[in-house]
């Protein structure tokens, strides 16, 4: 099935999001102690903590690839959504955990005189991280993953980080250590603005929200199929990268069971040309004799 076969392939993007963690934590740390740099010591003790982010992504998708069984009829395929939820969360510990340490800065200034070296490093790690974050956005776009594409805003917001923490050691290096903590403190609230969004999306498809815009579009693609003379009621609801949809529509009740099921595969199929992860379920009624019109072409002869 190509929905396993995608959550595979976002493995991917977990395994590297790891491997880059634990090289630039052991990077920042090492390189922090030896140029004097209480920033990158703080920098790469937040990628430690991202290491744990990016493992539970990775579980995540690992149950998401179970198959069904008697007590998941439709797959495990939320457990991703699940990883995101669990990753919102450890980013905002760590944004939180970012701005108390602005907080400490200011009640508590510390003298250092860093190296130019840890400003290398800083830069280098911000490089990085933003091209592991490119790349595990373009893959959720592809694959259609909203915990590779947790993994990949929290790609960003290391990124981030590590933009900041050159600056502030700039900063210190300039005599200016004050907009070391103005940085902290602002790269602080946008790990937190986008662990909220995160966590705000995976509520939304956890709580069967769906999207308004799409209902609407498949109303009225399957409003325009030929024999279909109501369409009754459209519901959708996220299956962790697939959507659900069930769909009523009345038709004439004089069809054929063959005539009908050649009418659900046209609505299946209409479907899946909105959105290619749907998997549609169509309920067919039979349309109010009262109202009925005889037309030809609701028979084949």
């Amino acid at each position: 099935m190509e929905q396993y076969t995608n959550l595979r392939a976002g493995e991917k993007g977990a395994y590297l999001s790891i491997i880059a963690y634990i090289f630039l934590s052991a990077l920042k740390l090492a390189a922090g102690y030896l140029g004097d740099s209480e920033a990158l010591k703080a920098d790469g003790l937040n990628n430690t903590t991202d290491i744990i982010a990016s493992v539970a992504v990775l579980i995540g998708l690992r149950i998401s690839q179970r198959p069904p069984d008697d007590d998941h009829r439709y797959g495990h395929f939320r457990a991703e959504t699940i990883a995101s939820l669990v990753a919102s969360f450890i980013m905002i510990y760590v944004g939180i955990e970012v701005l108390i340490s602005a907080g400490e800065k200011i009640a508590n200034p510390i003298d250092q005189n860093p190296s130019i070296l840890t400003i290398i490093v800083a830069v280098f790690s911000a490089a990085v991280m933003f091209a592991v974050y490119k790349y595990n956005l373009n893959l959720s776009k592809r694959i259609n993953s909203s915990a590779v594409k947790a993994a990949a805003y929290d790609n960003r917001s290391d990124a981030f980080v590590s933009i900041g923490t050159a600056i502030g050691i700039t900063a210190a290096i300039l005599g200016f250590p004050i907009v070391d903590t103005i940085t902290a403190f602002i790269i602080g609230l946008i790990i937190i603005k986008t662990a909220i969004e995160i966590f705000k999306e995976a509520v939304f498809s956890l709580t069967d929200g769906f999207d308004t815009e799409l209902i609407s579009s498949i109303e009225q693609r399957v409003s325009r199929i030929p024999r279909v003379r109501d369409v009754t009621d459209v519901r959708g609801r996220q299956h962790g990268s697939l959507i659900l949809v069930d769909i009523t529509v009345s038709v004439n009740p004089n069809l054929n069971v063959r005539d009908s099921h050649a009418i659900t595969e046209q609505i299946e199929n209409e479907v899946k040309q909105l959105n290619p992860y749907a998997t549609t379920l169509v309920h067919i009624e039979p349309y109010d004799p009262k109202e009925l019109i005889i037309c030809e072409d609701d028979f084949h002869f």
